[in-house]
Order: C-alpha cells, then structure tokens, then sequence
C-alpha cells in the first residue's frame, strides 16, 4: 500500500476500542478501530520504545531507564533541584514552569542563546583543512593544535557512514566529523575516493570579501540613491542626465569591478567617492548603465498555472531605503527569475517594526519600497500580502490595483488578515473578488491547500496559481498529490526515507562535525513538530484530511507510524536519532511555537 491510490474513502470497520473517544469538531475523522486513548498511546510508545535498536539505546540512560524528557527538561522539572542544576548548567536557561491552559502563538520565553559548548576543546581550521600554513593567531589561537588531545575529548562517532564522503569522496571536517571512521587512515590522515567528484557550489551567495566591504560601508548604491531622491521629492523613479555616468564601484575588489578602477580612485584609509562628473574609464564600452530597461522590457514572468512552494521564513524590510540598497546588490550579485517582498509576515517582532502586514497600514512607505525595488532590478518584482491587518477589514482590494501601477509583476494572496493568524478558514471568496481587482495583474492564491481536492478548487476561483506554505510541512509529498490527482497512502518507511534525505542534505550544508549535526538536528526537530499533525490516508474514515482538523491519539498501521503521529519532543528527539544518532548530554529541544510544544 506504499503507493496506492485511493480513489473514495474507505468504509469504517469494526471492533473499535469502545472506552476511544469520539472525533470532534475539528478533529479529523479516523477509523474506530485505530482510535486510543492518550494513556493508551503513550503507554504503547514507551512498551515499544524499550526494544528498540542499540543506535538509539546509546541515548537513554546509563543505567538502561527510558527517558521520557531529555535528562535537563526533566531535572528543571523537578522540585528541589533546579536551583543547584542551574549553577553547573548555566548555559541552558532555566525553563518557565508551563501554564495550566492552552497557550497560542510565538514561543517567546525559549532561549536564544549561541550554543557555547562547540567551542570547548575545539581543533584549530588549520588543521582541520589540512592546511601547509601555520596558524594566523599562533600562540594566541584559542583552539586546540594537538590532534591527539582533540581525540582523547572527542565524542564517540555517531554512526559507521559519511554522507560527504560516500557523496564526493571527501569529507572536508576531517577528524572532526562525528562520522570520521568511515574515512579516517591508521595513523589519522583523511582518507580520499578515487574518482573525486567535487561538491556542488553554492548558487547565489555573497562571498566573504563582499561581506567585509558591505559591513564597512564600502558599496555604493548609485542607482538606488538616485531613486530614492527622486521618490523623496515626489517623482516616478526613472533615468536622470546622472544615468548617463557609467557607473563606478569605489570598493576594490567588488564583484564585477575591474581592477582598472583603482587607477583612478584615491588609495589610502582615507578614501572616498569622487566628485559627480564625467569619469574616465576603461575597457569595452557599454550603454548597460545608459539605457536603463523599461518595464515593458523586463524578462516576463509566467508561472500562471504552476505550484508555488512559500519562502516560508521572516525574510522581509519595513524602509525603501535598506530594501532598495539590497535589491541593487542582488541584481549585481545573484541570479534569479524575480525578487519577491514579504508583506505577508504577521510575527510581532517583524510588525513592530513596520514590516511584514504593517507595510499594509503604511501605503507611502510601501509605495516607495515596491517603485524603488522596481527601478534597481533587472527582474520582475513580486509580492505576497495578507487580507488586512485586523480581522474584518479588508485591505487587500485596495492595493492590489495600486501594487499594478506601482511595477508588481505578480502578487500572492494570503487568505487571513494578521489577526486572524490560523485561527480561521482562508477566505478563497474574498481571492475570488481579489482576482478581478488586480487584473491583468495574475494573482496568486494561498491558504489551507493540504489535497490535490483543495488545489483543484482553489484554481476554480480565477487565480493564476497557488502558493503552499503549511501544507507542505505537513505533507511535503503534496506535489506529488496535486500533479498525479490522487491521494498517496504512503508508508511509514518512505516517510522515514524522506526524513533521511533532509538529514543528509543537512549534513552537506551545515557539516558534519558537532556543530552542524546538532543544527541539523534542530531543524529536523522543528519539521517534526508539524509533520506529527499529519493523519495517514488509510487511517481516515473521510477523504481528505483538512489542514485545520488535528489528529486525535490513534495507533499506526505499524510502531514507526505511531512514533510519528506523537506531539512529545521526547518522541520527535527519538526520530532524530535513528538518523543522526544520540543527542549529546543535556540536550534540549524547545519548539518556536507554543502550539508544537509536547502536551
């Protein structure tokens, strides 16, 4: 059943646990006979949980007692002893005592504190990159040169195999890969496969010679200054007697400068911009800085019709002049099919500060940012906004024409005003009224899709797509769903299998010493914290699961699909460890949502 379609809803059976409680109002609907109790549920998990494999016995208690909470959690927990535990424990602080009723939103009181304890008998990088060169700090290093000494302190590995050397035939963390016996010779040296196939570059970064200029201030953004002052004074941004200079990086070493430049910029600390002017330069000449491109120039944006995964994080600007500087640098330095602004994010600590929704409130603002984006970029510009701010005003109607004239290729509508947050419906009616008032503008829709069933009625209201956010946490496999029209019973295997591929795309990003085991671990964590919400399809008494319905306490099909239906952190960290092994001594895992956290 791994990979059946299920055309209807399957018929209830019988023999249901009579003492199960009915599903209410919300709730999805699940056959009786995999319906339990909350005691039931969790008494089967730690039953199960005893015999489970050695890889994951390793992260229990020496003296072989199941843990329940992660040892710290557990001792904070207890009365009498967190006040000596927290003086030896000073880097975890010390948990709130949790409320008695149901708390929503941000997950404010969780610490936000750099994990310190990675730097503690850590390897100098130059021996870890097998570098010929002496350290550049020598005696005044604060890392370890004694690889010997590193390996006496140095945790046991966490499993017999090295993504990044089974992947590229190397493993640039060396001795410090939690991983290294798999590529580690007799006397310490970092083995390499024949036939080394190189890692993959990294696509649209900034480099570390860019960063350093831009945090001493020495990139000048020419043409967003110049459509700043002219929005300043009123005017539509557009070429000026000043365009006509061809454009000059003062900052040595800028991408694309060339180093015929320095020539003419003044050398020394002192240095600063020359006088506006006619400015000699070399090389070939260009009319790239001359003629600028008009709108009806930009490359064209038709994504009508295709599915569109959300950013799904707090990437986002409240000022046209921060957010116009830093589309200049991305037209310069990076390579995308459009630029996108997030006027969508209902979070406090971006609405405060005027971004997110609250550009809504704020149309001069607003106005600046989207028209001055626009005049800097070479791509189309896109934005995705909410209904409104509060809950019974709507504003979206309103911008949508304005966003039009103002250069939006694209705008994305989610269905909820910031107030609302998740706690009602998305209203695809008001998408539906929203369509005709941005016309021809294409509208995006987004809000609640987690079936191809609600995919397909979405595009019934006019919309040019849709957007997934949520869904796709909760089932990343919706895609799939939604191209080949069906619903997937998938298995808990090939649930696990996927869990698999992000541990192991998180080791090929972050690393697979210390430090990037446990962000991946982290990251993992915070995904499990939504795929728990998740209901199988052979499970449902009614076809399909809508993504405000939570699971009652059911029991899986099998062990490790009951494992995965749990909302204790306890459990998800017991995920965690069949693919990135035990977690270290006093690991705490705290959710960034109050609603994830374990009941």
């Amino acid at each position: 059943m791994a990979e059946g379609a299920v055309e209807a809803p399957a018929e209830s059976g019988g023999g249901g646990d009579p003492g199960a409680i009915e599903p209410e109002r919300g709730v999805a609907s699940i056959k009786l006979q995999y319906l339990t109790t909350k005691e039931h549920f969790h008494e089967f998990l730690e039953a199960k949980g005893q015999e489970r494999p050695s890889q994951e016995t390793e992260a229990g208690d020496p003296a072989g007692n199941d843990l329940a909470e992660p040892e710290a959690k557990r001792i904070r927990l207890e009365d009498g002893q967190t006040e000596d535990r927290q003086t030896e424990e000073a880097v975890e602080p010390r948990e709130q005592p949790q409320a008695q009723k149901r708390v929503r939103g941000q997950n404010k009181c969780r610490p936000h504190v750099k994990p310190t304890h990675y730097d503690k008998n850590r390897l100098c990088p130059s021996l870890v990159q097998e570098s010929a060169a002496k350290c550049f700090y020598g005696d005044r290093c604060r890392f370890l040169h004694d690889v010997g000494r590193y390996l006496e302190t140095k945790p046991a590995d966490l499993g017999p195999h090295c993504v990044l050397f089974e992947t590229f035939g190397r493993c640039p963390y060396g001795v410090t890969c939690r991983f290294a016996g798999a590529h580690l010779g007799p006397e310490g040296q970092n083995l390499v496969k024949e036939g080394l196939v190189q890692a993959p570059p990294v696509r649209n970064g900034l480099d570390k010679v860019l960063q350093q200029q831009l945090r001493k201030r020495k990139i000048h953004f020419k043409r967003a200054e110049q459509a700043l002052r002219q929005l300043s004074k009123g005017q539509l941004p557009g070429p000026t007697p000043e365009a006509s200079v061809p454009e000059v990086m003062e900052a040595e070493g800028a991408p694309g400068q060339d180093n015929c430049d320095a020539q003419q910029a003044p050398q020394g600390p002192g240095t600063v911009a020359p006088p506006s002017g006619p400015l000699r330069t070399c090389g070939p000449l260009t009319d790239e800085d001359v003629v600028r491109l008009q709108p009806c120039e930009k490359k064209r944006l038709d994504i009508s019709g295709k599915l569109y995964l959300a950013p799904l994080t707090t990437l986002e600007g409240a000022f046209p002049d921060t957010m116009t500087k830093c589309a200049e640098l991305l037209n310069r330095t990076i390579e995308v099919d459009f630029v996108d602004i997030n006027v969508g994010c209902p979070i406090d600590l971006v609405y405060k500060k005027g971004g997110g929704c609250a550009l809504m409130n704020r149309s001069a603002k607003f106005q600046q940012i989207v028209r001055g984006m626009n005049q800097v970029l070479d791509v189309p510009l896109t934005v995705k906004l909410r209904t409104g701010v509060h809950e019974r005003v709507n504003l979206a109607h309103r911008l949508l024409p304005e966003l039009r004239d103002w250069g939006a290729a694209l705008v994305t509508l989610h269905g909820r005003s910031r107030e609302q947050r998740y706690t009602k419906l998305a209203d695809w009616r008001y998408i539906e009224q929203c369509v005709t008032a941005a016309s021809p503008m294409p509208l995006f829709g987004n809000g609640d899709i987690l079936s191809y069933e609600d995919a397909n009625r979405a595009m019934q209201t006019g919309v040019a797509g849709i957007m997934i956010a949520r869904g796709a946490l909760l089932k990343p496999w919706l895609f799939t769903e939604i191209k080949e029209q069906r619903h997937w019973d998938i298995s808990s295997s090939e649930r696990l299998d996927i869990l698999r591929d992000f541990a192991h795309y998180g080791l090929e990003h972050w690393g697979s010493d210390t430090q990037g085991v446990e962000k991946t671990r982290r990251f993992l964590l915070e995904w499990l914290s939504f795929l728990c919400r998740y209901v199988p399809v052979g499970l449902l008494e009614r076809l399909p699961q809508r993504i405000n319905e939570r699971p009652p306490y059911y029991l899986g099909r099998d062990y490790l699909e009951t494992l995965m239906a749990s909302q204790k952190a306890a459990d998800w960290i017991r995920i965690s460890e069949m693919l990135l092994g035990p977690v270290p001594p006093n690991f705490v895992f705290l959710p960034k949502h109050k609603a994830n956290a374990y009941k």
